[in-house]
């Protein structure tokens, strides 16, 4: 993870692993929306912190990074062959 200014790079080996998807797809996938994403900043207990969730299809990955760019947590959720909810592409849950 690199962030540099206000931008937050993801290795897309990393998020091609969380999503299921073919690392050198994952710049393509995001350009056409295929793969979309959020970043949350962390208050209080978590100032300092960075929570990124990424959707593709039925997945949603996250990952917890401090202000260095340092993995702290990451976790995916899979519904299988369900849509993954709209609830699940909300900021904070």
């Amino acid at each position: 993870m690199e962030i540099a200014d206000k931008d937050i790079s993801i290795d897309a080996t990393l998020l091609g692993d969380l999503l299921c998807v073919v690392p050198a797809e994952v710049p393509e996938l995001m350009r056409s929306q295929a793969i979309t994403g959020f970043c949350e900043r962390g208050i209080d207990a978590d100032e300092g912190e960075f929570r990124l969730s990424f959707f593709h299809q039925n997945r949603r990955a996250r990952v917890t990074i401090d202000a260095a760019g340092r993995i702290l947590r990451r976790s995916v959720i899979d519904f299988g062959k369900h849509p993954l909810p709209r609830a699940f592409h909300r900021a904070g849950d």
